[in-house]
């Protein structure tokens, strides 16, 4: 037969002597009972701590007191052997000072009026597991009846039983009902959760201040006008591009920020509207919007020629048209492994001085997830940043083979990455449970997105169906958990994301994907699909995440 509920399961006691009073509670008591340890109760006039609180249905609650060493009473006060020394002590004072306090709280409480309402039996008992009292014992304040001394120990349960009946006769014996409220009550109310937001607000605080001594890098190289600064998942790149665009456009520099993808360019824009107007740089978009500006012809969004080629074309002819007040003084590019060859010398064309403008780029091969290997046409510093910080460790694990280097991981502690198996035809149905999962963990809806891995994911689909700015906007729509692909959602990150391997190993660049999908989950990241799928393509993640 099971013991009592004991709260908490596995208490902490100040003296061993509690601790084996507790423990044949624990093996004695019936599996109704509670057996709830340390209690503290705090009146306007004293603070109380109870050693012990045993409700008993169909009998009483009883608040325990107990007292090691040698304990006795010399007629007027009670006395404890405490280091050698003899002290007063007032056991029953405790005990009974602490039955009324924490009777009065439980009974004040909405939730015990609103249920129960009227008053169960409660007792108090001191007791002396290492002192023998005589059987007439008796003192004004402690009948014999209400101290249990250590020859009576192997009776305690009985004993505390009868206590209740001789103690307090007038009120009803609690019930089962009576017992669970009374552990709910003394758990408090109105208390918040644990909060995942608030320790992800705090790992973040964390993560941008270690992010922000990086600029130690900018520094460095400001006497330099041609660089590459290369570096994994959260190591810092985006937030060292804006800043360096920043710095430079300060400086008196007409300074163009670039990317590739609309999601990151969108990001951007929102980051450099902080700045002052002396700090803005002079063009911050994608690459392709760089030369809409300039008055390309717009092309179809479906026409992979129109944007790997000939646009960057008619980009290169208005470059070398441009007055000089459109050129720019320096160029910053960044998640720049997403550009291709051609697409270089419309950006070096649009330099004040085309061989010694400034060309900052920031790159990460590892996220070289489109077909295209473009690298700038001039020489260029290379500086690499080791470090990851954005990412709980745990993440940071998961993704580190997949890293173009080996990379410190000083990020904080977080949650282990959960693996949810599935068939790759049902990760978008089991990623949506996910969501509502981490929503009902406390995580707001902004702090979550659906990322995919193959195809997109309905609500994306039906999002962009009503224009890209549109959709982009739902990334910072509060009231909403965004749904991406990864393809679009590197330089981005969210604290929780829910990433689905929907389709199998063998399509073009799936490590390169994983990677990204892996490594934009700040704090929490959930990955559904076919471990299998893992296993064959990235064998040394799946060890990570033990599949």
């Amino acid at each position: 037969m099971s013991g009592p509920r004991c709260v908490p399961e596995q208490p902490q006691f100040t003296t061993s002597t509690e601790r084996d009073v507790w423990e044949r509670l624990r093996r004695t008591l019936d599996p109704d009972d509670v057996l709830i340890s340390n209690v503290r109760v705090t009146t306007r006039t004293k603070d109380h701590e109870l050693d012990l609180l045993v409700v008993m249905p169909g009998a009483g609650a009883v608040v325990l007191e107990v007292k090691g060493s040698s304990v006795w009473h010399d007629g007027v006060e009670w006395k404890q052997v405490r280091q050698g020394r003899d002290q007063t002590i007032r056991p029953v004072d405790q005990a009974r000072d602490g039955r009324y306090a924490v009777r009065e709280y439980v009974e004040r409480d909405p939730r015990w009026r609103e249920g129960q309402g009227t008053r169960i039996r409660w007792g108090h008992a001191v007791v002396l597991p290492h002192t023998t009292l005589p059987d007439d014992f008796a003192a004004p304040d402690a009948p014999r009846w209400s101290i249990v001394d250590r020859t009576q120990l192997d009776d305690l349960v009985p004993l505390l039983r009868d206590l209740l009946h001789r103690q307090e006769t007038a009120n009803r014996p609690p019930d089962t009902t009576d017992a669970d409220l009374i552990v709910e009550i003394l758990r408090g109310r109105g208390l918040p959760q644990r909060d995942v937001v608030a320790i992800a607000r705090e790992r973040d605080d964390v993560a941008d201040r270690l992010t922000q001594e990086q600029a130690v890098i900018l520094g460095a190289i400001q006497l330099l006008r041609r660089v590459e600064v290369r570096g994994g998942a959260g190591s810092g790149k985006t937030w060292l591009a804006v800043e360096q665009a920043r710095r430079l456009q300060k400086s008196g520099q007409r300074v163009a920020l670039l990317c590739y993808s609309r999601g990151l360019a969108a990001y951007l824009t929102r980051q450099v509207e902080t700045f002052s107007r002396k700090e803005r740089p002079s063009y911050v978009g994608t690459y392709h919007g760089l030369g809409l500006a300039w008055g390309a012809e717009e092309g179809n969004e479906n026409d992979s020629d129109y944007y790997e080629n000939r646009l960057p074309a008619q980009m290169l002819t208005l470059a070398r048209e441009l007055a000089d007040g459109q050129r720019f003084d320096a160029v910053v590019v960044d998640e720049a492994q997403d550009f291709a060859d051609s697409w270089w010398q419309p950006v070096l064309a649009a330099l004040k001085d085309e061989e010694s403008g400034g060309l900052f780029v920031f790159s990460d091969e590892g996220q070289r997830v489109f077909a295209r290997y473009g690298a700038p046409p001039v020489p260029l510093v290379p500086l690499l940043l080791d470090t990851n910080m954005r990412n709980t460790r745990p993440i940071a694990d998961a993704f580190h083979p997949l890293a173009p280097m080996k990379m410190r991981l000083v990020g904080g502690d977080g949650p282990a990455v959960r693996f949810v198996a599935c068939a790759s035809d049902e990760a978008l149905t089991v990623a949506d449970d996910e969501v509502d999962s981490l929503l009902e963990a406390g995580w707001r809806p902004e702090d979550i997105a659906l990322l995919t891995i193959g195809s997109r994911h309905p609500e994306q689909a039906a999002r962009q169906a009503r224009g890209q700015d549109g959709y982009w906007d739902t990334f910072w729509d509060v009231d909403q958990v965004f749904y991406g692909h990864v393809l679009g959602f590197k330089g981005l990150e969210r604290r929780a994301v829910v990433l689905a391997v929907n389709e199998a190993a063998g399509r073009d660049r799936f490590r390169e994907r994983l990677y990204v999908g892996l490594s934009r989950a700040r704090d929490q990241l959930v990955v559904c699909g076919d471990p299998n799928v893992l296993r064959d393509a990235a064998p040394e993640v799946a060890r990570r995440l033990d599949l």
